[in-house]
């Protein structure tokens, strides 16, 4: 039986160096955590407030251009695209030492300050949303429902790039997946669905029905204005079915004439057309594809907004979508491979249960795979820098320190590089330039945290997992530092 540290690891967020957490049934500990559902921080940024900032931005902008102190942007470099504009606003101390940040800063556009001040506004959002999910990484009760948050954030990425998502991105995880850790996997699609920084992430808000009221005045007029089908693409190819599941470019095409319609108030061109509270999830039947549509051989009637809810309840408690999560549930608690056993355990759960998430949890957890030793997996950046902070005994770190680390770790918080999400593997992560930057990054934690005995504290940490080579260069260290930093680099502490 593994003990509470392997649960603490596998299904949690790493073990406490204080040993809170705990009790002496592993199992039973994952399990009472079920539909624990993690409550926000009360002091939270909000919508309206996100909301505000942007239009503050563009307020700034549109003055600037007036005056005519706003010249044209240079286009960046593609491969520069990913890079730190956030990182920018940081204080210098904070600065990570990512390669090429002389170059972006060359093909960045110069700003005007008051225009660098109107997007402070959005960064302070994001480094509060930030902050409030490291507290909760930190300190929470249910950490595998924690763990469940950040799988599914990972699951539906969005990337806090760009004017509109700098703020919305973390407000996705916040207002969309926590509140359904413990619904129907249905309810937590359609409330991702509709949230503007996935409408805005993926060019759903402006797609417009060719033979809509809007689309066939544009038409008239000459113009090229239309359906966008990204967001149909993705919620088939990543959120629901998976890629080779046997939906068609024919069936693309048709779901993304069933999601015109789908916007958000307040921040649109086409504003008259949406009635809701600025940021607000809006259906707007002028930019609706009007008729029936034909998607994976099933007809769907014309009927306005409930047209397009019915292919989405249909594809997220479709066989295919039941394969899909299980695959990379499994992936993520047991194996990179994943043991086919445990894909069909989860598999059967979903479908018997038409996708109710507590039922799923209950067969990953009773899956003996997911407690097998021999199956570690390998830690991400995010994952292995809270368990470091965990294992120090870390309560409340500076966003600011957070948003720096993962820049140099190589996965920058919710800024992954495109709609699939960080990878779940070892090898995306374990590369050698990768890791000296762990060592590096674990020398300044041990050098954070004075007065910790590692050779006290692995054995707490690790439990049964502890080699007696980790144990010896542990206590051969030359300075409590040293063996601390030791510890967290060790091959057992990199794996969970």
């Amino acid at each position: 039986m593994a003990d509470l540290s392997f649960a603490e690891n596998r299904f949690g967020m790493g073990a406490r160096g204080d040993g809170r957490g705990g009790g002496n049934d592993p199992r039973g500990w994952v399990e009472a955590q079920i539909g624990a559902v993690p409550q926000p921080a009360a002091d939270l940024p909000s919508r309206a407030g996100v909301v505000q900032a942007i239009l503050d931005y563009r307020q700034e902008r549109r003055e600037l251009k007036s005056e005519g102190l706003l010249g044209p942007a240079k286009v960046m470099p593609a491969s520069m695209a990913t890079g730190a504009d956030i990182m920018s606003s940081l204080p210098a101390g904070s600065q990570p030492a990512a390669p090429g940040p002389a170059q972006m800063d060359a093909a960045r556009p110069k700003q005007p300050e008051a225009l660098k001040a109107a997007r402070s506004e959005e960064r302070e959002i994001y480094l509060r949303l930030v902050g409030a999910r490291t507290d909760a990484a930190l300190n929470s009760n249910s950490p595998f429902m924690e763990r469940m948050a950040h799988f599914w954030a990972n699951h539906f990425a969005v990337s806090a790039q760009g004017e509109k998502n700098l703020g919305f991105a973390g407000l996705l995880e916040f207002e969309a997946i926590r509140p359904n850790l413990d619904k129907r996997f249905a309810d937590m699609v359609l409330a991702v669905e509709q949230h503007p920084a996935m409408l805005f992430y993926l060019d759903q808000a402006g797609s417009i029905g060719p033979n809509s009221q809007v689309g066939g005045r544009v038409g008239r007029n000459g113009k090229t204005r239309g359906l966008n089908e990204n967001l149909a693409r993705e919620i088939l190819e990543l959120h629901t079915l998976g890629v080779r599941s046997g939906y068609t470019q024919a069936d693309v095409t048709e779901f993304a004439r069933a999601l015109t319609g789908w916007s958000v108030a307040g921040l649109n061109p086409n504003q008259r057309f949406l009635q809701g509270p600025p940021g607000s999830f809006v259906f707007a039947e002028a930019f609706h594809e009007p008729g029936a549509r034909t998607i994976m051989g099933k007809t769907y009637p014309e009927d306005g907004e409930a047209q397009t809810l019915a292919v989405l309840e249909d594809v997220s408690v479709h066989p295919a979508t039941a394969h899909h999560i299980a695959t990379k549930l499994a992936r993520h608690f047991a194996a990179d491979n994943p043991p086919p056993a445990m894909v069909a355990r989860i598999e059967k759960a979903f479908l018997k249960s038409r996708g109710d998430l507590p039922t799923v949890y209950r067969a990953l957890i009773a899956s003996p795979e997911a407690w097998s030793p021999e199956n570690r997996k390998f830690r991400t950046p995010w994952d292995w820098t809270v368990a470091s902070l965990r294992a120090v005994s870390t309560d409340q770190v500076k966003p600011e320190m957070v948003v720096s680390l993962l820049q140099q770790l190589g996965q920058p918080v919710w800024r992954p590089g495109s709609p699939a999400g960080y990878d779940d593997i070892a090898a995306s992560w374990a590369a050698p330039d990768a890791l000296v930057r762990r060592v590096e990054a674990a020398q300044r934690i041990a050098q954070a945290n004075t007065g910790i005995d590692a050779r006290a504290l692995a054995p707490h940490i690790l439990g049964a997992s502890l080699t007696p080579a980790t144990a010896t260069a542990i206590s051969r260290a030359e300075s409590p530092q040293t063996g601390l930093a030791l510890m967290l680099v060790s091959p057992e502490f990199l794996r969970r």
